[in-house]
């Protein structure tokens, strides 16, 4: 039952603090250099959740497979151009 408690609060968070927005801000538009920011939070935090993903535990025992997928990361993002990620 405590699993569903956990889950019923983390959703009510999340609800509220994704109204919290437009509840605060009303009609009025976000700076131009906000929204650059919040456009480039997605990818960042994706990021780091997969370098946090690959690595994990093997932070100090790297061999080969880890630096060949970090290297998969690197280069992913570089096949698909810089208006993928960008679009402001």
């Amino acid at each position: 039952m405590t699993i569903w408690l956990v889950i019923l609060v983390v959703a009510a968070g999340s609800f509220l603090l994704k109204a919290a927005g437009p509840a605060l801000l009303g009609d009025r538009e976000l700076p131009s250099w906000s929204r650059g920011v919040i456009g480039l939070l997605a990818p960042a935090l994706l990021a780091a959740l997969v370098v946090t993903e690959v690595l994990g535990r093997r932070w100090s025992a790297v061999d080969v497979t880890v630096v060949a997928a970090l290297a998969g990361v690197v280069v992913a993002p570089g096949c698909c151009g810089p208006r993928c990620f960008w679009p402001y």
